[in-house]
């Protein structure tokens, strides 16, 4: 069993963008009186920041655990994916320049209207990725070709991970 969570210094890009979007919005609300579509405008802002800060502070206080039965999610939005009811995997990169140098990577895992959604910021991302892949060999979940791709990019080089060494083995 392993443990994975979010570091803090991880998430406070999120909480600072959070921040600098809601604490205008909601400023310009209460300081001044301001027509209806101003309001709405700065409302709906105050909203959507607020919406992420919260969506930030939620992924901050989940705890992932991964067993040889599958993963659990703990806290607020607790949720359980179980290897053996495993469905479909996705490992998608959403790169934030034009030559794609910079981005992340988030892995989607679906289990029986249960979903879990990890980004790569998360410790120990590249195991996680791993074993929900050998979970997905095992039970015969099949993988998209961009899928498989972006698992190459973290050196999991092929879907039948009977006979592959571990991350770390390969890295040695």
């Amino acid at each position: 069993m392993t443990r994975h969570a979010y570091p803090g210094s991880a998430m406070v890009g999120d909480y600072l963008r959070a921040g600098v979007g809601f604490i205008p919005a909601m400023a310009i609300l209460v300081s001044a009186p301001i027509g209806p579509v101003a309001t709405g405008l700065s409302a709906g802002f105050a909203a959507l920041f607020g919406v992420f800060g919260l969506r930030t502070a939620l992924r901050h206080v989940t705890q992932i655990e991964a067993t040889e039965t599958g993963l659990s999610a703990s806290g607020p939005l607790a949720t359980t994916i179980r290897w053996a009811e495993l469905n479909r995997i996705k490992l998608a990169y959403y790169s934030t320049r034009r030559d794609r140098r910079d981005g992340w990577m988030q892995l989607e895992l679906r289990a029986r209207g249960a979903s879990l959604r990890l980004d790569s910021r998360i410790e120990g991302f590249e195991q996680l990725v791993e074993q929900s892949a050998r979970a997905a060999a095992e039970h015969g979940v099949e993988i998209s070709a961009a899928t498989a791709a972006n698992m190459e990019a973290l050196g999991i080089r092929n879907p039948d991970f009977c006979n592959l060494p571990d991350i770390a083995e390969r890295r040695a």
